[in-house]
Parts: structure tokens; sequence; C-alpha cells
């Protein structure tokens, strides 16, 4: 007799083994925290700190997580990649409106770098990778210096680098061209094993080029120079709240002004041909207010230059405020305005505001300024002064427009007192220095709490201030009417890099697979042409 045959046991053909089960998620946890930490490198190479070379190795770490991997796991470790970098990066946002700003803010701009980074997954598998992946990088970085609220490009690379070998670069192709040449460097250097043939000079040519350029960056003064005075008035405190000692403020920096002239007089310091107050040096609008008229006038009569008055002014149609630079001369009062064309998320204006109320009250604490629409600035003597408001430094196209406006020097008036001791200050005057080599210019700096600066044409800072307290800093600077490459080639730099990274992506979307995709290939998977593999 014959025994019935006995049945397979039926394994559910698509479940891994336990052992396997476990690996892979070992595997993929891993891969986040190295995400996070590779983030986190580059956050760490932004100012005040100095360390500029570890922003490559953050995107060498990006460069292996990254690897012939499908886009909805490059999407997923770019995300957690950029919270990494961004969120503390961006602290400084929440300062006097709360978490309810810093963080969604933060999820935002790292969704943003997801989105780039699933597409730089995707060019991961072409020919020349290192190359396709840096030009998808300067595409998103464009995407983020418009969306979401405008355009918020603080965490551009190229503001990361004024200690570092590629500032030099800026003179070529501006903030994009930094941007583009730390993300070679990277992913080449994530490549190195793969084909060290390829790689090798796609991680030496962009700083060497960088330092090659070092020497022609041009400082020379070819339209004279001007002596310069920056004020910093300090304010009583730290915080929104300082606003609410208003007078305080603008009595500052009249008092430093007076002390600045009575240096003039007694020899201590040289004759300035024009003096630059910060933004909000008078809140108190100067149109409305007499008193605060008089005290600047008295400044100005003192001191017997033109000086320009970052001040709160109130519009006679709408009634609405504007962040406005106000030119006042001794015996004349004021003869030219300036005002803020970008306005600051979360401080001067509340995106979304009636939504952002259901979660917390303190978002109505943010302003509602008006913008305004002409670039140019101010003209003292030979000086031709870009005027671009604290914010509005981290602006490719807004900087620009003031220095073709016909400028020969650049103002960034900034009040970063709102922010307390946050690393903010310190970023925006790094801006100002990749400013300086990007369009060949001097910049002044002058804030109401620090840190005002001298920054020449080379992007070197001179003189500086601490963080709350007062100073003056009077410097001889060139005035510089030629333009830089930069200046002159404008975005295209920017749009030939983001069209050649689209076109990559485009290119890498439309090839032909030689075997399906791996099902549920995502954050802990690997997919290759040939199907799965192991970790790269």
């Amino acid at each position: 007799m014959v025994a019935p045959p006995v049945a397979p046991d039926k394994a559910a053909p698509d479940t891994p083994p336990a052992p396997r089960r476990r690996r892979d998620v070992r595997g993929a946890l891993l891969r986040i925290l190295l995400a996070a930490a590779g983030g986190a490198l580059v956050f760490a190479s932004f100012p005040p700190r100095t360390a500029w070379w570890l922003a490559p190795i953050g995107f060498a770490v990006l460069g292996v997580l990254l690897h012939r991997r499908t886009m909805r796991s490059g999407f997923g470790l770019g995300v957690v990649w950029g919270l990494g970098f961004m969120a503390p990066l961006l602290r400084w946002t929440g300062e006097f409106v709360g978490l309810i700003a810093w963080l969604p803010l933060a999820l935002v701009c790292a969704v943003l770098i997801g989105l780039g980074t699933a597409l730089i997954a995707r060019v991961s598998r072409l020919p020349g990778a290192p190359l396709w992946m840096a030009l998808v990088w300067v595409a998103d970085e464009a995407l983020r210096a418009r969306f979401p609220f405008g355009g918020f490009p603080w965490g551009k690379i190229a503001f990361g680098q004024p200690e570092g070998w590629y500032l030099p670069l800026a003179s070529l192709g501006g903030a994009p061209l930094i941007g583009f040449a730390v993300a070679l460097t990277g992913f080449g250097l994530a490549h190195v094993g793969r084909n060290w043939k390829l790689a090798l000079p796609l991680v030496v040519l962009p700083p060497a080029l960088g330092l090659a350029l070092t020497p022609t960056v041009g400082t020379a003064a070819d339209e004279g120079t001007v002596v310069v005075a920056a004020i910093q008035g300090n304010v009583p405190r730290a915080g929104l709240d300082f606003a609410s000692q208003r007078r305080a403020v603008l009595d500052n920096h009249v008092k430093r002004t007076l002390e600045l002239a009575d240096d003039v007089k007694a020899g201590r310091a040289r004759q300035p041909d024009v003096v630059l107050w910060p933004e909000n040096s008078s809140d108190i609008d100067p149109f409305r207010n007499p008193d605060a008229a008089a005290q600047i006038d008295r400044a100005a009569a003192a001191i017997k230059v033109p000086i320009a008055v970052g001040a709160v002014v109130v519009d006679q149609n709408d009634g609405l405020p504007r962040n406005t630079v106000v030119l006042w001369e001794p015996g004349r009062g004021p003869t030219d305005t300036y005002t803020k064309r970008k306005l600051q998320p979360f401080g001067e204006t509340m995106p979304y505001r009636e939504f952002f109320r259901i979660f917390s009250s303190t978002v109505d604490r943010a302003g509602r300024f008006q913008p305004g629409v002409d670039p140019k600035g101010f003209e003292v003597g030979k000086a031709r002064i870009a005027i671009d408001t604290c914010y509005e430094v981290a602006f490719d196209d807004v900087v620009r427009d003031s220095v073709t406006a016909g400028a020969n020097i650049i103002s960034i008036p900034t009040n970063n007192a709102t922010f307390g001791y946050t690393e903010m200050t310190y970023q925006q005057l790094a801006m100002s220095r990749v400013r300086a080599v990007e369009h060949g210019k001097a910049v002044v700096v002058s804030a109401t709490s620090g840190v005002s600066a001298i920054v020449t044409p080379d992007g070197a800072v001179t003189q500086r201030t601490g963080l709350f307290e007062p100073g003056a800093l009077v410097a001889e600077l060139p005035l510089r009417g030629e333009a830089t490459l930069a200046t002159r080639l404008g975005a295209w730099p920017e749009w030939v890099m983001t069209a050649l990274g689209l076109v990559a992506a485009a290119f890498s979307l439309t090839m032909t697979r030689r075997s399906r995709p791996t099902p549920g290939a995502g954050v802990g998977e690997e997919e290759t042409d040939d199907g799965p593999a192991g970790a790269a």
C-alpha cells in the first residue's frame, strides 16, 4: 500500500526569513542615521564655525547613500539628510514665533531637498554620475530659492563657504557655481571607490580652480574710494520685545554717532563721507514724529555728512508699514528713500497667518509690512550705494538688481536683535562676504546689535563688532564700477546648470530597465539595473 504524497508546506513567497528581515531593518536604520549625520556635517560647515571642508564630506555621505537607489529611497534619505542640515540651521526662525514656525519651515525645506535627492538617486545610474548629481543639486537649490513663501534660499551651500577654497568661484558664476562645486567634490569623493579615474579629477578640480582664481578677484578702486562709517547703537535687550523701547534704540544710534563726531573733531577717527545706520535704527517714523526727525537732524549736523537711516515708515495711503532706509542730509533732512523689496516670512510677514493661528496665537507677533519695488540705492558723492536690507542679501536676484542699477559699493543694514544670540547674524555675514566676491564690491554691514562688519571686495572681513555692544566702524573702501563675470552673466549659470540637471534626470527616467524593479525597494533596499543588490 502506497502512502499518499504529503503536500509541501506553502511558505509565503514574499516573506523573507526572519534573519534577513532583521538585517534589512538594521541596514535601513543605519542608512537613516548616516543620512542625518551627513546633513549635520553640512550644518557644521556653516558660520560661525569655519570648518567649510565638512560640506563636501556631508555630500559624500549623501552620494554613498543615494548610489543606484530607487527614487522613493532617495526621497526618504534626502528628507532625513535635509532635516539634519536645515533644522539646526534655521533654529533662529523660531526665536520669537516659536516651534510652530521653525520646525514646519525646516520640514518643508527638507521635503524640497528630498525631491531633489529622489532625482539625484536616479541620475546616479548614468555614466559620469557625480556630474549629473551635482547639477541636479543646483536645480534643487534653484527651486528652494523661489518656493515656498516666495523663496527661502537661506541654506544655499555657498553661504557656508566664506572661508573656503571655493569662494573665488562666486566671481564667475555666483552662489550657484559654489554650490555646484562643493556638491561635485562630495559626490566625486563618494565615487572614488567605484571609478577613481573619473572621480579623482572631480574631487580635485573644483577646489583647485577656486584656489587658482584667488589672485584674479578684483579689489582695485577703479572709481576712487569712500570713507564709510557703520554705526551699531545697540538695543536695550535682545529679542522681539526690544521694539517696545524703540525710542531707546534711536537714541542709542544718535548717541554713538555724536560720539563718532567727537572722535573726528579730536583726530581719533577719520571724517566719513557717509554714515550707515542699521535696519530699524529708528522704529519711530521720522516723517510722522517731529521729535525723531529732530534727533536724526542733530546727528547729521554733528557728523556733517548724510546718514542712511533704517526706519519703519507708515504709508500715508494704506496705513501699512514699510521697512525703509531714508537718506538724511545735514540741513536738508530726508532726500531719498529705499524700501525693502524682499520681506522675511515669520518676521516682517506671516505666510498663511490664518492657518498657523489655529495652532498658536504667537503668529500675530509677526508684522504686516509691505514690500518696495525700486532696486536703486543712494548716490553720495562718488559713491553709488546699493541697499540690500537684512533678509534681501540671501537672494541672488535682489542683490544683483541692486548692483546692476549702477552701484559701486553695497550696504547691508540689518536688525539681528530680533533673533537674540542665535547664529543668524553670522550666517548673514557669510552671505555678505559671498556677495562681495560675486559682484566685486566692498560691503558694509551695519547691525543694530551686531555683528556689524567691513568686508572688502575679496570677501575678507577687516573690521567687525561684537554682539550687543555699541560700536562704530570707519574704513576707506574702494569704489568699483567694474562688473564681475558673475554680475554680467546674471542668472544664466544657474539656469544652464539647472537645465542640464533636469535633462539628465529626464533621460535617466526614460532609460529602459533590463529588469523589473524590486517590489518594495524603499529606504532599506537598493535597486540596480541588474535587480536588487547589497550595500554598495
